[in-house]
């Protein structure tokens, strides 16, 4: 695993899609992480070009996705709008 490197977290707000942030616990439960640890595993990945999941793992992802109904693909990124308020 290596050496463990101390680092200085900060509390954010952030807004996420609904399903997408039902989708990330789920998944972050089922790899015994928290929320951030996930995120940040995710995010480190994804900086230096590698995928972040397994084949386990995106299967996973796609019975999380199923169950809550998560249709949102990366192509939908920079395109997404907040729903109106009723």
């Amino acid at each position: 695993m290596g050496t463990m490197k101390r680092v200085e977290r900060v509390q954010t707000g952030i807004r996420i899609e609904k399903r997408l942030l039902k989708v990330l616990k789920g998944l972050a439960e089922l790899h015994d992480l928290s929320l951030g640890d996930l995120l940040e595993g995710i995010v480190l990945h994804a900086l230096d070009g590698k995928t972040p999941f397994g084949p386990a793992s995106m299967e996973a992802i796609a019975r999380l996705r199923e169950v809550y109904g998560l249709d949102l693909t990366h192509e939908d990124a920079h395109r997404l709008q907040d729903q109106e308020e009723p």
